[in-house]
């Protein structure tokens, strides 16, 4: 680990998170106002900027930006950094505005990810939160279904990336978690477990589409999945009964939401700065943001961003607020309509996820 944390350190450190974890005891994921203890704690947080707001992501403890930053990069030829050394020039200039403006999560869900945000926090390591998954040798694949193989995964990822520990390992699991046996997620359990002992992995959890199977899982393993990263874009809408979100609440989970912006089939443009529908698609961006940030259970959302203007972006959506007015719910709507009809076919799935 680094200066700042070392292994010997660690179980300071979770027990540190532990107690932070009663600092914001009113609500699952954000500090009220009035308490000052929570105040003083979001205040130590990596990259504090007291122009962003924090939320307190579930039983770590760990106090994270409002909207974080999601480890993929799609449509970065838009921007000009598809080859090297354009693409490391541009992953470190967005992550080293993104610290600037407070935000301080990076979720880095594959192997590439985790390679191109290590290097871009090369001697900065301590002012972001790393979230690591290899997806490519997890429990999607067939072969890295046991505790032995999915340490060596992340021993893997560390060594490789010349991380010495990561904040959350969040194991990507199946789209559809029913598929995976009982047998195969006491594995994946204990794997986790491992990787904390170890002071391999500060926080654990799991990533998965299929929400009515991983709300069960939330509640068989409360110890483990401290944080949940599903899908949560904006044309989602919480169920009134049998949400996940009753689990989330009832066990204190952090939830990051993937795909806030749908795979960009949100936005009319294709994402380059000087699209004639660019300013469109930014106001787009904020609406889904904000309405996302509207639901207290949601930690924060996790968009892949391509730019500093990008990054700036999320930040204004995040200081309007999460109050929408009726013009730009209605306008929310609407573009929320034309995003379920320009969903690709490979992400059709993600129809289901309009009530969660």
């Amino acid at each position: 680990m680094s200066d700042s944390i070392s292994r010997r350190e660690f179980g300071g450190i979770v027990a540190a998170g532990a107690a932070a974890a009663g600092v914001g005891a009113v609500s699952t994921a954000r500090a009220d106002e009035k308490d000052e203890k929570a105040k003083e704690e979001i205040k130590k947080t990596r990259s504090y900027n007291p122009e962003m707001k924090y939320r307190r992501l579930g039983k770590t403890g760990l106090w994270v930006s409002t909207v974080c930053m999601g480890g993929h990069w799609k449509r970065i030829d838009k921007v000009g950094a598809a080859r090297e050394p354009a693409f490391s020039k541009n992953r470190a200039e967005v992550i080293a505005r993104c610290m600037e403006v407070g935000i301080n999560y990076i979720d880095a869900c594959a192997g590439n990810e985790v390679m191109a945000y290590s290097k871009a926090l090369q001697g900065k390591r301590e002012q972001m939160f790393f979230g690591f998954s290899w997806y490519e040798e997890e429990m999607r694949n067939a072969q890295f279904r046991t505790t032995e193989k999915l340490l060596g995964t992340l021993n893997k990822g560390l060594k490789q990336s010349g991380l010495e520990y990561v904040d959350l390992w969040r194991i990507t699991l199946h789209e559809r978690g029913s598929l995976h046996t009982d047998a195969e997620m006491e594995e994946a359990m204990k794997a986790l477990e491992q990787a904390k002992k170890e002071g391999k992995a500060r926080f654990t959890g799991v990533s998965c589409h299929d929400r009515p199977w991983m709300t069960k899982q939330i509640e068989k393993y409360p110890k483990q999945l401290e944080v949940v990263v599903t899908p949560y874009t904006a044309g989602s809408t919480e169920l009134p009964k049998d949400s996940i979100f009753e689990a989330v609440k009832k066990c204190d989970v952090g939830v990051f939401g993937i795909k806030p912006f749908a795979s960009n089939s949100l936005f009319k443009g294709d994402s380059s700065p000087n699209s004639p529908e660019a300013e469109e698609d930014s106001k787009r961006a904020r609406l889904a943001i904000r309405y996302i940030l509207g639901n207290p259970a949601v930690t924060a959302p996790i968009p892949g961003l391509i730019s500093t203007a990008q990054v700036d972006n999320v930040v204004k959506a995040v200081k309007e607020g999460p109050v929408l007015t009726d013009a730009e719910s209605q306008e929310l709507r609407l573009a929320c309509a034309e995003m379920w009809e320009r969903l690709p076919p490979g992400y059709q799935w993600l129809k289901e996820h309009r009530c969660v």
